[in-house]
Parts: structure tokens; C-alpha cells; sequence
């Protein structure tokens, strides 16, 4: 089993940054596509950016030219910067990696973290 831990959420103002981690550990052969969503009250759950074993990457286009997906394969990372914050990227920010488990492929989840951008 895969479990995902991440870091790097918190209050910070319009315009600012954030640098988001997400390490998975456990019994690790084959990490494919790592990515995040985010839930914002009231909101459906909405995709912010996926990044592949080979770092091609893809981001939704509330965030294109603001955040940025990428990865560490040998630590088993995936990050998100974000920078040029607005009060409507306020979210819990959740990380996934897909896996290979028993030949299964398994999505993993971390935990969630609270972005909040406010002035």
C-alpha cells in the first residue's frame, strides 16, 4: 500500500506563492501519472494538474501560466508551485499518484492541505 503525505499549504495573500509537496512512500515499484485536485466549499471537486513518469504535463485553465506540476522521481515527489494567488484558488488541495499494486493499477490519495489567499 502506497500512502501519500503533503505539505505546504497556508494562508497567504493575493498575488503570492506556494510551494506544495506531496511525497508517497511504502512499497513502491511503478508510480505513474501524480497529480492534484482541489475542493473548495460549495464546489465539485476539480482536476488543477496531472504530470506523467516522463514529466509531460497537463494543468486546467483556471491555473494555466500560474501554477506549475513537477516531480522528483527518485524521491517519489510531486510538487505544485503556485504563484500569483487569487482568492478563488482558495481550496483543499489534494495530491494522487497512480500505482502498480499486484499489476492492479490503484490511485492513491493524500491527505488534503488548506490553501486560503486573502488579503
Amino acid at each position: 500500500q502506497v500512502q501519500l503525505v503533503e505539505s505546504g499549504g497556508g494562508l497567504v495573500q493575493p498575488g503570492g506563492s506556494l510551494r506544495l509537496s506531496c511525497v508517497a512512500s511504502g512499497s513502491i515499484f511503478t508510480i505513474g501519472v501524480m497529480g492534484w485536485y482541489r475542493q473548495a466549499p460549495g464546489k465539485q471537486r476539480e482536476l488543477v494538474a496531472t504530470i506523467t513518469r516522463n514529466k509531460s504535463t497537463r494543468s486546467g485553465d483556471p491555473v494555466k501560466g500560474r501554477f506549475t506540476i513537477s516531480r522528483d522521481n527518485a524521491k517519489n515527489t510531486v510538487y505544485l508551485q503556485m504563484n500569483s494567488l487569487k482568492p478563488e484558488d482558495t481550496a483543499v488541495y489534494y495530491c494522487f499518484a497512480d500505482t502498480l499494486v499486484v499489476e492492479t493499477q490503484v490511485r492513491a490519495w493524500g491527505q488534503g492541505t488548506q490553501v486560503t489567499v486573502s488579503s
